[in-house]
């Protein structure tokens, strides 16, 4: 029987994040390439027991819930929000499966088909595909390791009337760059003036390597709602970094109009997120030290990106560059331009390591020699090995580059 798709799965395009996770299972591959928290700093006790006392205490916690999601943890979101200068009330926020169906939900309210949105260069695989899959017209904005620059960001917004623009202006996914505050102030200001939405995407921006007080600018949520009038900016978030993906619960905060539209649109998506996750989720909250395990898990993670970063600047590699990210868990890696690292990346397989190709993280204009390298699951002891045979691979590619 043939089946007769429908035109949007035409648009549907395949993550290449999955696919180099596919081709790496079962091999003795040090993999660099997904986004993945370590397994070995999960909280796996204080999970079990929060499960443990929902269970115990009610077994309602197995039945349907709201489509809003469970309201006291929607409340203790809200407050730990407050706390971080974002003021929002629990009717303002949704609760959803990660805050990579916020993204898609969003998506479905707001774009149609040929409508213009947004996005730094570069910006979040998956929010591409996303977007792509909604026929989005999708702009990228020029961006430097301070932000989206705002002329250029004012002449796209005026060319092209943008619905929406997506940013991760914390720890961006892939380039771990963080905004400036200047940068930020400018872009809502800009985005006000236009009255453009913005989605700020904030799923790493906990993970912080500096511990000084008001070491890192404001959320763009935080800056928008310190000023007069309607907000622009909508934001989500995730606990699948600073708990563990598994419990795929995030959340989305905006006006509340827009949350009962979303709401409706879950709805019809699948009723709603998980009960007993949301459940366990808030129990933890009320027991666990959150913020000590944040701390310990980015204390971790700041080792390992040190670590990474000190075997790549000993390689020497002529013409390579990247910045330390203050944060998160990536870092972006430029090679010389001659060097496509989506060719590269089969000969690195080859070698044992794997990484995610640069010009995945693009719309428009792919930067094809940088790759994105994840430093937060690897285990430490096996990052110089995986820098060695990335640069074993370097090496094989290179000769195929002289001439014959």
């Amino acid at each position: 029987m043939k089946i007769n798709y429908a035109e949007m799965t035409n648009h549907l395009g395949s993550s290449a994040v999955r696919d180099i996770l596919k081709i790496t299972q079962g091999k003795d591959i040090i993999s660099l390439a997904g986004g993945l928290p370590a397994e070995e700093l999960f909280p796996v006790e204080a999970v079990r027991e929060a499960y443990s006392r929902v269970l115990s205490s009610d077994v309602s916690a197995l039945q349907y819930g709201l489509t809003e999601g469970y309201l006291p943890l929607r409340e203790a979101i809200a407050a730990r929000l407050g706390r971080q200068g974002i003021p929002v009330s629990a009717q303002e926020m949704l609760l959803t499966t990660g805050s990579q169906q916020a993204i898609d939900l969003l998506c479905r309210i707001l774009i149609d088909p040929g409508d213009a949105v947004l996005v730094e260069a570069p910006t979040y695989l998956a929010a591409l595909q996303v977007l792509g899959s909604y026929r989005a017209d999708i702009r990228m904005v020029d961006s430097d390791d301070q932000g989206m620059l705002p002329e250029h960001l004012e002449e796209q917004l005026r060319t092209y009337r943008p619905k929406l623009l997506y940013a991760v202006p914390t720890f961006n996914n892939p380039s771990g760059a963080t905004w400036s505050k200047e940068r930020r102030e400018q872009v809502v200001g800009l985005c006000r003036k236009y009255g453009v939405l913005i989605l700020e995407d904030n799923p790493y921006g906990e993970i912080t390597f500096d511990e000084t007080p008001g070491a890192y600018p404001p959320a763009l949520a935080a800056i928008d709602r310190n000023l007069d009038g309607d907000s622009c900016v909508v934001y989500t978030g995730t606990f699948s970094k600073i708990v563990a993906p598994g419990l795929r619960t995030g959340w989305i905060t905006g006006p509340s109009e827009l949350i009962r539209v979303a709401a409706k649109a879950k709805q019809a998506a699948d009723l709603h997120s998980s009960a007993i996750d949301q459940r366990a989720l808030h129990e933890l909250l009320q027991r666990f030290d959150l913020e000590g395990h944040i701390r310990l898990i980015s204390r971790e993670y700041q080792s390992r990106m040190k670590l990474l970063s000190a075997e790549l600047s000993s390689r020497n590699w002529e013409g390579a560059s990247f910045l330390e990210p203050r944060g998160g868990m990536f870092l972006w890696l430029i090679l010389p331009d001659q060097i496509h690292t989506a060719e590269l990346l089969p000969l690195a397989v080859e070698q044992g390591v794997a990484f995610v190709p640069g010009e995945v993280f693009y719309s428009e204009r792919p930067l094809k020699n940088a790759m994105r390298l994840n430093f937060t699951h690897t285990r430490p002891e096996l990052l110089p090995l995986a820098v060695q045979r990335l640069e074993t691979a370097l090496s094989r590619y290179e000769e195929r580059l002289l001439p014959m």
